[in-house]
């Protein structure tokens, strides 16, 4: 399986999950065939779901935080800029904070580095990680 087929299938796998009702409703186990068991995700530590999340459980746990963390989290518009061992994709990101109610709209450019047919590390970029955490503080 070429790069492109693997992101493409986690997008529609993310797709369903989300369609199902997310953490607690859906399981880790739609994505799960387009991680490697030891997958490594960076996540901005300024963000509320910031830090390094590892494995199989850890995206599982991850998953719950952005959950905890976002009402509504819609990924619009995707730009493949690269499409390799590591790709990089640029997302259009519209989401509304759980704690404030606060609708955002950002993009996110990743880096994916996809090892034999599956994503073994994801490295988002967030254009302005503090209005992020800003809008998802409780007052």
């Amino acid at each position: 399986m070429n790069s492109m087929d693997v992101l493409t299938g986690m997008y529609e796998a993310e797709s369903r999950y989300l369609a199902a009702g997310g953490p607690g409703k859906a399981t880790f186990d739609l994505l799960a065939p387009f991680f490697a068991t030891d997958v490594v995700m960076h996540q901005a530590e300024a963000l509320p779901y910031g830090g390094v999340w590892r494995g199989h459980d850890g995206m599982a746990r991850f998953l719950v935080a952005m959950s905890e963390t976002w009402e509504a989290f819609e990924i619009g518009e995707q730009e493949f800029l690269a499409t390799g061992e590591t790709s990089v994709v640029r997302s259009q990101v519209r989401a509304r904070a759980r704690a404030t109610g606060r609708e955002l709209a950002f993009p996110v450019l990743q880096t994916i580095a996809v090892r034999d047919g599956r994503i073994a590390e994801v490295r988002p970029f967030y254009w302005d990680t503090a209005a992020i955490a800003a809008a998802c503080r409780r007052p």
